[in-house]
This record gives structure tokens, C-alpha cells and sequence, in this order.
């Protein structure tokens, strides 16, 4: 009876050590598991915060660098060159020279700011430095400065650029104003030698631009004043159209040169009959354009002119005149930039028409006349009739009669009378040029 007590006395202490130890089992299973999960959320708490707190860092270095280079960039950096055209791809060595370093400066200055964040040394800041230092400023002179005579751009191109002016007049600096000389020709300037005496000792007070034939590739003498002045030409046809776009292209290859104030249309059989001085000074001063222009009845007159041409033109604003001109920068601005009136001209002055003979002078009537003289300065002889001017030879090359076209009429010069009235003449053969060179150091006083 005693046994049976204590076994089951036995048996209850032992379930209630089992159910004992159950118990602390499962409470120690919550307990890890209670510290697991504060591990685990402590961990993703830090993780946030670390991550947190390096995104905050990067922006307050990224703050602290832009802040930095915005209030105080770095010395060694120079400011960008004004943008400049590409007008030529035909540059001197030296324009290659400044646009090598030009772009060796851009990228030096690239590498530069991507190296800012980086640790220096005195090996790379001084590499940094000589690449800084082979970087060649691109000033206003240099912007300025005209291509040279054969370039690449097309006559729209060349158009385009040619009609740029500038808003602001008042020039920066200091600009000795030039006399561009234009020279329609065939072929070579015939009488290049006398040309050679008369610009002589003027160099900086004029330029030259010579349209020749396309085929024409005779090679100029490096001494000649006319070597490398020839532009980029097309075919010009006597009586034709083409006769005015080459007179629109040698003012638009002249007007890129901002120090061109006064532009002179000649032939190759023309002449100066006074000397360089004499001549710059007339043209300079006068406030007056030369574009002759007349309204002229008849067959060659009026009866060139096409009812088609209604209503840009009229037949009342229809003109006659030489088409050899002296004009300022103004008018010329105007003339290659015109599209109104040249192309009605395009279309209905077919070569019965002579564009070269009305086009100007028509234009100029309409739209410019207040400060135009209706009068040419280039001497030409029509008295014996026919399609052409008068020829000279060796034999009327004398002292009367140079004494007659520079002296032989008067007209009108900035509101006062003058017996000056023409400054060049044509048609001079080239056997006239051994008389020429022999009377123009006496007559002309040239030199």
C-alpha cells in the first residue's frame, strides 16, 4: 500500500519536473527569439541611418564644391573665346596654330574641373598649369580679322555673312578705314604693273579682290600686290545675270573685312588717273555714293524694260547706267542682302535686257537716291556708238589727253563745283602700258 503511494508520489513529482522544464525550454525559446529580433531590428535600424547619413555628407561636399567654384572659380581656368564663323577652312599657319591651342586649352580646362575632387600634387598641378598656359585667347582683332581671298563657303554662305552688322557703332578700338578695289576680269589684271606703282607705299589703306574666269589658273607673281587676291568665281556671260552676281559676290568677300569703308568696281583695261592719296581722300570725304543712273527713252532705254516686272517695278522707276560703281558700306550692305528687287531682275531680264546696265542703277533710284549722285567716276567713251566703249592704244596715251580726263568737265563734289569729277578711266589696252608706266610718275605723281 505504502509502495503504490510513493510511486505515484514518484510519478507526479516527475510530470511536474517535465512540465517544469517545458516551460523554461519555451521561455527560453521566446527569450532568443525576443533578442534575435531587437538584434535584427537594431541592425536594419543602423543600416538606414549609416546609409542616411552618408547620402547627407555627399550633399554637403557636392554643396560645398559647386558653392566654391560658383563664388570663386579658379585662376587658372580662362574665360571662353567669343564664338567665331567658320568662314574658311583654308587658314594660315598661324590661325591653325591658335586653333590647335584653342581646343589643347578646352580640353586642359575639362580635365581640370573632373580633377577638382581629387587630391593634388605638385607633379599634376604643374602639368595642369603648362596645359593652361598653351591656351591662346581668341580676341575681337582676331574675330575680326578677315579670311583669306579663297575660301569654301558658297555664294549663300558667303551672302549671309557678308550682310552682318553690328548693333553697336561705336567701335572698341582704333580702325584705319580702306578702300576696297574690286577687279571684274577674264583673265589677269592686263595692267597689273601700273596698278603695282599706284598702290605702292599705301599698304594698310586698301584692299583687293579679283573675280576672274573659273578656268583662268595662271599663277601671280608673289611680288605682285594682286597674288592671292583672287576670290571663289562662277562663269560670267557678258549682258547676263551673272554679271550681277559677280559684282554681289566681290562686295560680299569685300564686306567681311570690317575695315572696308568704300568699294570700287573696275575692269582689267581700267586706269587710276590720280594717285592713291588723292584718290583716298575723295572718296573718303564725299557723302555721296557714285551710281549713275538716268532715265533714258527708246529702244535702249525704256525698251529693255518687261511689264513682268510689275509691281516691285514700275517703268517709271526704270534706269539706265554704267554699271562700273564707287559706292560706301551702306549701299553695299544693301545690295547683297537684296532679294526683292534682284530677283525680279533673275527672272525677267533676259540678255536683251543687260542687267549689268539697270540693275544698280534701278535699285538705287528706288530705294537709296537721297544719297546718291546719279553720276559715275569712272571715265568711258561712248561717242563712236555700238555695244562697246571706246579702245585706247599705245598712240593716245599723251599728256592732253590725260589732261583731258582728269580735268576736261565739272560737276558737283559735297555741294561745291569741281573739275574732278573722275578718278579712274577704261578701256586701256595693254599696248598702251609701256606709255602708261612712262607718263604716270610725271602726270599722276605717283610715288
Amino acid at each position: 500500500m505504502k509502495n503504490n503511494n510513493k510511486e505515484q508520489q514518484g510519478k507526479g513529482a516527475a510530470s511536474y519536473l517535465k512540465l517544469f522544464n517545458a516551460q523554461i525550454d519555451l521561455l527560453n525559446f521566446f527569450s532568443h527569439g525576443l533578442v534575435f529580433g531587437i538584434g535584427l531590428l537594431i541592425g536594419i535600424t543602423l543600416t538606414f541611418f549609416l546609409k542616411n547619413l552618408s547620402f547627407i555628407n555627399f550633399q554637403i561636399q557636392q554643396f560645398s564644391l559647386s558653392s566654391n567654384s560658383l563664388m570663386k572659380p579658379p585662376p587658372s581656368l580662362s574665360p571662353s573665346p567669343p564664338y567665331s564663323f567658320n568662314i574658311s577652312l583654308l587658314t594660315s599657319n598661324n590661325q591653325t596654330k591658335n586653333k590647335f591651342q584653342y581646343f589643347e586649352g578646352l580640353v586642359s580646362n575639362s580635365r581640370l574641373r573632373n580633377d577638382q575632387t581629387k587630391p593634388s600634387s605638385s607633379n599634376s598641378s604643374s602639368i595642369i598649369k603648362k596645359r593652361v598656359m598653351n591656351f591662346t585667347r581668341v580676341g575681337l582683332r582676331e574675330f575680326l580679322k578677315p579670311p583669306m581671298a579663297m575660301h569654301d563657303m558658297s555664294d549663300e554662305e558667303l551672302l549671309w555673312r557678308a550682310s552682318m552688322v553690328p548693333m553697336v557703332h561705336k567701335l572698341p578700338f582704333k580702325q584705319t578705314p580702306k578702300i576696297a578695289f574690286m577687279f571684274l576680269t577674264k583673265g589677269p589684271v592686263l595692267l597689273a604693273p601700273l596698278w603695282q606703282r599706284f598702290f605702292k607705299g599705301n599698304e594698310g589703306l586698301y584692299s583687293m579682290y579679283v573675280h576672274s574666269y573659273p578656268s583662268f589658273n595662271e599663277t601671280v607673281p608673289e611680288s605682285s600686290v594682286f597674288h592671292g587676291r583672287n576670290i571663289p568665281s562662277q562663269e560670267v556671260r557678258w549682258g547676263e545675270n551673272s554679271m550681277i552676281e559677280a559684282e554681289r559676290r566681290l562686295l560680299a568677300n569685300a564686306l567681311v573685312d570690317f575695315t572696308n569703308q568704300r568699294f570700287v568696281l573696275l575692269s582689267e583695261s581700267c586706269i587710276p588717273l590720280f594717285n592713291f592719296s588723292t584718290i583716298y581722300t575723295y572718296l573718303m570725304n564725299s557723302t555721296k555714293t557714285f551710281v549713275e543712273a538716268y532715265d533714258l527713252p527708246g529702244e535702249v532705254g525704256h525698251g529693255r524694260y518687261s511689264p513682268q516686272m510689275r509691281p516691285q517695278i514700275r517703268l517709271s522707276q526704270w534706269r539706265k547706267g554704267s554699271q562700273w560703281f564707287q559706292i560706301d558700306r551702306s549701299l553695299a550692305l544693301q545690295i547683297v542682302s537684296d532679294h526683292q528687287y534682284f530677283s525680279v531682275f533673275k527672272k525677267y531680264c533676259k540678255p536683251s535686257c543687260y542687267s549689268d546696265e539697270h540693275y544698280l542703277p534701278t535699285l538705287v533710284s528706288i530705294k537709296f537716291w537721297k544719297r546718291n549722285s546719279n553720276r559715275t567716276l569712272t571715265w568711258v567713251d561712248w561717242s563712236r556708238g555700238g555695244p562697246h566703249p571706246s579702245r585706247y592704244f599705245r598712240t593716245d596715251v599723251t599728256i592732253e589727253f590725260f589732261n583731258k580726263l582728269r580735268f576736261g568737265r565739272s560737276c558737283e563734289y559735297n555741294g561745291r563745283t569741281t573739275n574732278i569729277c573722275h578718278l579712274f578711266a577704261r578701256k586701256f589696252t595693254p599696248h598702251a602700258l609701256d606709255r602708261l608706266l612712262r607718263f604716270a610718275p610725271k602726270i599722276m605723281q605717283f610715288n
